[in-house]
């Protein structure tokens, strides 16, 4: 149960269950966006603010932004609708909470995909002296 409580830490089980449903590229965009106010958080002195931008918090931004971008579509007259049914796709729209998964899952989809990636190898430093010829 420890365990459990790490991973979930102050954060809602529906909101880790969201965050185990998105794609590479989804995580993707969210950390771009947990970066970018860190680093505007950094630059205007509140520090503290970005550390009130919780998963929940992450959740709706990604959500309101996705909206956005569908609405800029949509008016801009874009003649290609696949590029509606791929952001209907996306999970960052979505806001049910129908398919949350047990803290048990969870855990089982964490600790796998912990097994499966492999860990970062360190590259042997390269050798700076200049070669001998033979």
């Amino acid at each position: 149960m420890e365990e459990a409580k790490e991973i979930l830490k102050d954060n809602r089980i529906e909101d880790i269950s969201w965050l185990c449903s998105l794609s590479e590229s989804e995580l993707d965009f969210l950390i771009s966006i947990k970066m970018l106010v860190l680093q505007r958080a950094k630059v205007i002195g509140h520090e503290d603010l970005a550390e009130k931008f919780d998963l929940k918090t992450l959740r709706a931004l990604g959500f309101i932004l996705m909206e956005h971008l569908k609405g800029q579509l949509s008016v801009s007259g874009v003649p290609d609708q696949s590029q509606f049914s791929a952001l209907n796709g996306s999970n960052l729209l979505d806001s049910s909470l129908e398919k949350v998964l047990s803290i048990d899952d969870i855990m089982a989809s964490i600790c796998s995909e912990r097994r499966k990636k492999p860990g970062k190898r360190s590259r042997p430093k390269a050798d700076s002296r200049p070669k001998k010829k033979l």
